[in-house]
């Protein structure tokens, strides 16, 4: 008997100290909940983000999604309408529509309950989340008729030590600098 217990704890150490010692660099684990704030540091506009254990890849509302290509790569074109995502104190703003060009960074296929596949463009984008900045691959695709213009999947959460808090949102401890719609009206009416 205690050899056979001595076997299971060697067997237990040898799967999980490695783990411990795997990556020293990796960030202490930040908990957030599972709705957060999130800017898009190209227009500094502040979005409700869901993150969502259940996706892989994160996803951003895009509408008009156009392929180009440039210097002879694959890019994408694509318009954020944040109207489509407004919180009730901003309803009588008018409609600022974001305009965005990346680099296509693969294209993924969406499988989906209860309706067909569905194609979609990944591109990177870097944002900010509870203070840090961040860079991960987003899927475009039109999230008009879901409450969260941005999701946040597996891919971000798992790469910066994300826990989700799914009893809570709005969880985080540290804000990011972000643009109020009146300052980006303002800097639209400017232009």
């Amino acid at each position: 008997m205690r050899f056979g217990l001595s076997l299971w704890l060697a067997a237990l150490l040898a799967i999980n100290v490695p783990a411990a010692f795997a990556d020293d660099d990796r960030r202490d684990a930040e908990t957030l909940g599972f709705v957060e704030w999130v800017v898009l540091q190209d227009s500094g506009v502040r979005l409700k983000a869901r993150l969502d254990t259940g996706a892989r890849t994160s996803s951003l509302h895009a509408v008009n999604v156009e392929p180009f290509e440039k210097d002879g790569k694959r890019w994408v074109s694509f318009e954020l309408p944040l109207d489509d995502h407004k919180s009730p104190e901003d309803a009588d703003d008018d409609n600022i529509v974001l305009q965005f060009e990346r680099p296509v960074e693969r294209t993924v296929l969406i499988k989906r309950k209860g309706a067909g596949s569905q194609r979609r463009y990944v591109v990177r984008m870097d944002f900010c989340i509870a203070g840090e900045k961040h860079e991960t691959q987003f899927s475009l695709t039109d999230r008009s008729r879901f409450n969260y213009a941005v999701l946040l999947g597996r891919r971000f959460l798992g790469d910066d030590n994300i826990l989700v808090d799914s009893s809570d949102s709005f969880q985080a401890s540290r804000e990011c600098d972000y643009e109020t719609l009146e300052e980006l009206e303002q800097e639209r009416d400017a232009d």
